[in-house]
């Protein structure tokens, strides 16, 4: 099957909707189907999950009798889970139909919360995230295909744009109520309803998902045979290099805040949400103007990250500065994620499970590895310059690809016309 970056789409796509049939939507059509936003919903309930142990560490550490730091290695087992777990799962479930895979993948997800919730030592909580890192990579190896055909090639950028976005929601919303819950009810109290939320999204799509048993082109090999384009390749790199940007700053933002920027520590969780309803707003934009002109999105929305982070590192002295380009930073590097996951879309084809399993890995792969380094450069001789100046050094080198990809799409066009 030939990349719909190289072929004109219908001006019709099958959009599935409650019950048993699909209908036609003209592909111009401003309203998106009602299972995009029900699986925005379901990224939401994700979110929340993957950020939600950062905030209760030390209640977590007290519970399990262990440290700080070894609470942490529960952030990286579900690191490690989505990275390795989305690209093995796509292929184990490359058989089932995608409502059956959704379906199977949130039990899985509630099932770790579970166990989580049960621990009475690390390792038990180790399986616990492990094993919903697995059901929330599966969600989008598998969600991501059925929003974006749902969607149809011309609006697949959006569909992923709600994905994402709720996703962004979480961290403005889920994790906050969350951490708060936690902190009063016991850490526990937060993996329990995580737990019910996802029966219950499983429930409702069984319901509202028509189920496709015939899953065209689903066979192992016409899977990898998706990833020999080389621009793929490019679209991932791009991914990472951008994610571990954002990462090694973000990661470090509260010491940059308060021991840099001289801001009170009780307005940090104001940064943070100012932070959050800006990666909002990048990725409702980003979203929007990514299916018209993917690359005159990308390319602006990183260069101006790299600026930001530059700035950051120069100029971030001063608190309300320092909260000014925090935000922005969330607005401008957020507008990149529904758009590199839309070109994941176009490049390897539509229905295919690997490829999106694979850009989430590279997410995972771009926010450890920021991470990372970003703590490196804070305890060298840089000091609180580091992540900043190493994230700027990441966003830099991300316009490489996206420089390639551009230039492999003008001279596409050029070809055709």
């Amino acid at each position: 099957m030939s990349s719909p970056s190289s072929t004109k789409p219908d001006t019709s796509v099958a959009v599935p909707l409650a019950g048993d049939g699909a209908r036609a939507v003209p592909a111009g059509n401003a309203k998106l189907p009602p299972v995009v936003w029900l699986l925005g919903a379901v990224a939401f309930i994700m979110g929340t999950s993957e950020f939600i142990v950062s905030g209760l560490l030390p209640q977590i550490a007290g519970a399990l009798h262990v440290s700080v730091s070894g609470a942490g290695t529960l952030i990286t087992a579900f690191a490690v889970g989505m990275m390795i777990g989305a690209p093995v799962m796509s292929v184990a479930t490359r058989r089932l139909p995608r409502r059956s895979a959704l379906v199977a993948a949130l039990l899985v997800f509630a099932v770790g919360h579970v166990v989580g919730a049960l621990s009475s030592n690390l390792t038990l909580a180790l399986v616990g995230r492990f094993a919903a890192a697995l059901g929330n990579g599966t969600f989008w190896a598998v969600g991501a295909v059925v929003a974006t055909a749902a969607a149809g090639p011309s609006a697949s950028t959006r569909a992923m744009g709600v994905m994402v976005g709720g996703t962004t929601l979480a961290n403005i919303v889920g994790v906050p109520l969350g951490t708060a819950a936690g902190q009063l009810s016991g850490w526990q109290a937060p993996f329990w309803v995580l737990a019910a939320l996802a029966v219950t999204a499983a429930a409702v799509i069984a319901r509202r998902i028509p189920a496709d048993s015939a899953r065209a082109d689903s066979s192992l090999r016409a899977e990898t045979t998706s990833l020999r384009h080389p621009r793929l390749w490019l679209v991932y790199l791009a991914i990472a290099l951008i994610q571990a940007g954002l990462m090694a700053a973000y990661s470090y933002v509260a010491p940059l805040l308060t021991d840099r920027a001289h801001l009170a520590t009780v307005l940090v969780p104001l940064a943070l949400l100012g932070y959050g309803v800006g990666a909002l707003a990048g990725t409702t934009v980003g979203g929007r103007l990514g299916d018209r002109r993917p690359y005159a999105t990308l390319l602006p929305a990183t260069a101006l990250t790299t600026a930001l982070l530059g700035a950051i590192t120069l100029w971030a002295t001063d608190s309300v500065v320092a909260v000014v380009l925090v935000v922005l930073l969330g607005t401008a590097g957020f507008a990149n994620n529904p758009v590199v996951v839309g070109e994941v879309v176009r490049i390897a084809g539509a229905g295919r499970s690997l490829p999106m399993a694979l850009a989430t890995s590279a997410f995972q792969v771009g926010i450890a590895t920021g991470s990372w380094l970003g703590g490196l450069a804070l305890t060298s001789g840089l000091g609180l310059k580091g992540p900043s100046l190493t994230g700027f050094a990441f966003a830099l080198t991300a316009l490489l690809p996206l420089g390639l990809l551009a230039a492999s799409q003008a001279k596409a066009r050029s070809a055709r016309s």
